[in-house]
């Protein structure tokens, strides 16, 4: 039986961020301990299109209260310098183009972290295609095979391939999980704070159907 956990995330999305140290704490609890029994697979959602418009005043307030949140619940980290440093746009195309891009030189998940830590920690926006550009030099990639890879009609196919799975498999938004055992879906319940919650679902759910 091919058993598959689907990862829906966006690298914008501030829920991913927040959510980042457990979901880091349950990969590698699963790889320890089931690592044979299944795969991880990661789903770009696409948060928001492509837009250069500067964004609403009222958008900006109100994920400013998103990040306040987390922040209250969980702890995360945030830098809000971004607000004033930088013109936000509602747009995270371009950064999940930037994730397959760098996938494509085996650095999906360095990527996805670096476009977080960017956004909310540096105060950089990586709605910007210079950020990303900047950020794949970081992270010492070949600069000309990314720059064309970000772009390439190839990786606008892969995303929407991708928006197109996780809207055919996953309607719990981002970060959200999927244990996919051949045509069965199974949802995972996300747990912020504790990766036992969502081992101990994922386990029992293979014991019980893999017997």
């Amino acid at each position: 039986m091919s058993v598959k956990l689907f990862y829906f995330h966006d690298p914008m999305c501030s829920w991913c961020w927040g959510f980042a140290p457990t979901w880091t704490q349950l990969q590698s609890r699963l790889y320890d301990e089931l690592g044979d029994q299944l795969s991880i697979e990661y789903v770009l959602g696409g948060l928001a299109p492509d837009n250069d418009q500067p964004m609403p005043e009222e958008m900006q307030n109100t994920l400013q209260g998103y990040w306040r949140r987390i922040e209250s619940l969980l702890g995360t980290q945030f830098n809000y310098d971004f607000w004033d440093q930088c013109q936000p746009r509602r747009s995270t195309y371009p950064a999940c183009r930037a994730v397959i891009a760098a996938a494509k030189q085996n650095h999906e998940k360095h990527m996805i972290r670096a476009i977080q830590e960017a956004y909310y920690l540096r105060a950089m926006n990586p709605s910007d295609t210079a950020t990303l550009e900047q950020l794949a030099s970081e992270l010492e990639l070949k600069k000309e095979q990314f720059a064309q890879d970000l772009r390439s009609p190839e990786t606008e196919q892969l995303l929407m391939e991708q928006i197109g799975q996780y809207r055919t498999l996953s309607a719990n938004g981002f970060p959200s999980l999927v244990l996919a055992l051949d045509s069965e879906l199974i949802p995972i319940a996300i747990d912020y704070k504790r990766d036992e919650t969502m081992f101990a679902m994922i386990k029992n759910t293979l014991k019980e159907k893999l017997q």
